[in-house]
């Protein structure tokens, strides 16, 4: 995984190129862990508020506002480089990485996406490479 990781961000605006099955999936792996954490961290921080016996209302604890502000950084930093290892994980299956535009298709677009994310790779996704 560090390694996928660590390419993830090396290649943090590459379109061009291939992107392998586990170097794809490794770093899917890694941001849903990160979310996870950040989430869970946020509704923690939410219901830990102090509680106002008299009236029963309820408000965040002093941390809560931070979280928010770490999702959407976080969302932010890894936007361009989700896109990208996307697309070249597209171009590994012999696919144009226009492919992921698919995802504008309601209720379908996103599962045909994800179908073309797993399958196996196709040596003509080589012509998708940058020459040297």
């Amino acid at each position: 995984m560090g390694t996928a990781v660590k390419r993830f961000w090396k290649k943090y605006a590459t379109f061009s190129g291939r992107a392998s099955l586990s170097e794809y999936w490794m770093a899917v792996l890694f941001n849903a862990l990160v979310y996870f954490v950040l989430f869970a961290l946020l509704y923690t921080f939410l219901f830990l508020g102090s509680s106002n016996e008299d009236s029963g209302h309820s408000s965040p604890g002093p941390l809560f506002p931070i979280f928010p502000f770490l999702v959407v950084g976080w969302y932010l930093a890894t936007l361009i480089p989700t896109l990208a290892i996307t697309w070249r994980r597209l171009h590994d299956t012999g696919r144009s990485g226009g492919f992921y535009f698919l995802l504008g298709i309601p209720f379908v677009g996103g599962l045909i996406v994800l179908v073309l994310l797993a399958l196996s790779p196709e040596p003509s996704g080589a012509r998708f490479d940058r020459a040297r």
